[in-house]
């Protein structure tokens, strides 16, 4: 039998092991979290998959295939090169894999539209490869937490529904840009300001649709980076901008030399585009363009003459035609206006008070502007603000409560990209559970069970009912009322529905960044 004293040293080994690298658990159940996720990622490789998959495969083709000096004004394929360069270096690198792992897939002209099992295995084992960015940016955010709020926003991120659907469902690499994007935050949160910018510089040089939150950085950086005084805070202001610029030297700067800036300026801003997407992404503008349909309709009955419209909602304005039957027409310039007015008291907010513990915050409620008030915004656009909150969500029971309903009408507003009957027990099944995982993480938190659990509001609580009767309708009831008639009602009720929930949240973050210190 041994002695009770024996196991002294052992003890004493594992607390020094500790002490000399005391994240080493977090590391540890990171990577099982990881693994769970990577192997319902797998799971999906055989699903749906949208247009973006042969678009990503045509940038493979082009960047491997072609000189820089082509890559943006090549057409042999309709998905041309349309996000900045480095997102191009991305692809080029990802092409010297692919070629090795099946020739075709890097062929230009033969690969148009190659579906073999090789090319489908690997542009989606390189989406989950490019999550490591995501999980590294997830790690350093969180491995000071305490253990419940650590696993909760793992679970949010990590196990993101939205990210399913969208990255490794439909395709797309946002998981990847989301990881930079959190990176740059933690280093914000942490102080390192100039890192911080710089790996914000680096993102838009990936995808300048995260420019949106810009004016917020530049508030920040200029505020809180650039103090200390006239002459030291004048060089700071010179180091962050000799290195922003230097990012974006190192991605233009080689299309520069062939002079194809004004190409590739013109594919990553193609404004002849329409102010809404194909489907409406669920924002401002579905409230604009029903009431316009509205008011047409009841002046029509009361006698007057009303000019239907020409252009389309989705298409882009048609010479100096309007969309809108009575409400003025709405142009880039309007939209730009409209986002920096939303943002306006955020900026300053940030411009009197630069705290970093409220930047994540911020910049999400930056992005929130841009979703609802920006020209033909996506519905995946709602990833660019869900993801950073699921940082903040733990916070408060206000936090909780707050995300618990925007991450449903998130991840709901994104049922109309999977379409097809195989994967609707999928959306399905991944919403469900998320909400459970959700109800059960935050009601852990005794505040909260305390205080009414994550639903104390009657009204809320209707709003969370309405998702049942409009997927009832969308799903069952309309075919069986309209049958093949009305196929773009059911989306525009989901893009109304869940409207209302984003104009809610749009408003709620308003009044949290308002009102704070």
């Amino acid at each position: 039998m041994e002695h009770p004293n024996q196991e002294k040293p052992q003890k004493s080994i594992e607390k020094r092991t500790h002490l000399q690298n005391p994240h080493r658990h977090v590391i540890k159940d990171l990577v099982w979290f990881s693994l769970v996720a990577a192997f319902f990622k797998l799971l999906l490789i055989p699903a749906y998959h949208s247009t973006d998959f042969e678009v990503h495969r045509n940038w493979l083709a082009l960047t491997h295939t072609l000189p820089l000096s082509q890559w943006y004004t090549d057409e042999t394929s309709p998905w041309t090169l349309d996000y900045p360069p480095f997102f191009a270096y991305f692809e080029r690198f990802l092409a010297l894999f692919a070629s090795l792992v099946d020739p075709t897939i890097t062929d230009l002209y033969n690969g148009l539209n190659y579906k073999a099992p090789s090319v489908i295995i690997f542009q989606r084992l390189s989406v989950i490869a490019s999550d490591t960015t995501l999980i590294y940016s997830v790690y350093k955010l969180t491995k000071n937490m305490e253990l419940k709020k650590r696993f909760l926003i793992w679970v949010l991120v990590v196990w993101s529904p939205g990210l399913l659907i969208v990255d490794h469902v439909h395709f797309q690499y946002n998981g990847f840009l989301l990881g930079i994007l959190l990176i740059s935050l933690g280093a914000l949160q942490n102080g390192n300001d100039l890192f911080g910018g710089f790996v914000f510089a680096v993102l838009l040089c990936f995808k300048h649709l995260f420019a949106v939150a810009g004016p917020v950085y530049f508030v920040y950086l200029f505020r809180h980076y650039c103090r200390g005084g006239i002459v030291k805070g004048f060089g700071k202001l010179v180091t962050i901008g000799t290195v922003v610029v230097g990012v974006f030297m190192a991605a233009y700067g080689p299309f520069a030399y062939y002079g194809q800036i004004q190409e590739v300026l013109r594919r990553m801003f193609p404004f002849g585009r329409g102010l809404c997407h194909a489907y409406w992404a669920p924002n401002f503008w579905v409230f604009y363009i029903l009431a316009d349909k509205a008011l047409a309709s009841v002046l029509s009955k009361l006698g007057f003459h009303i000019q239907p419209p020409t252009a389309s909602f989705t298409g882009g304005l048609v010479g100096d035609s309007s969309p809108f039957a009575i409400l003025p027409t709405i142009t880039p310039s309007v939209t730009f206006a409209i986002v920096l007015l939303a943002m306006s008291p955020c900026l300053v907010k940030v411009w009197r008070n630069p705290d970093p513990k409220m930047i994540v915050r911020q910049v999400a409620y930056a992005y929130m502007c841009g979703f609802l008030f920006g020209w033909h915004v996506h519905e995946k656009a709602s990833l660019h603000f869900l993801i950073p909150l699921a940082v903040v969500a733990v916070e408060s029971i206000e936090d909780a409560r707050h995300y618990f309903i925007l991450s449903i009408v998130s991840v709901y507003s994104l049922f109309p990209l999977l379409y097809e009957a195989q994967e609707y027990p999928i959306k399905v099944t991944l919403l469900l559970l998320h909400v459970a995982l959700m109800w059960f993480g935050f009601s852990e938190s005794g505040s909260v069970s305390k205080n009414g659990g994550l639903v104390n509001r009657w009204i809320v609580k209707m709003y969370l009912v309405g998702f049942v009767v409009v997927e009832a309708w969308a799903q069952f009831l309309h075919p069986l009322v309209f049958g093949h008639r009305l196929p773009f009602l059911p989306l525009m009720m989901i893009s109304f529905y869940c409207a209302l929930g984003m104009m809610y949240s749009w408003i709620w973050q308003l009044r949290c960044i308002v009102r704070s210190p």
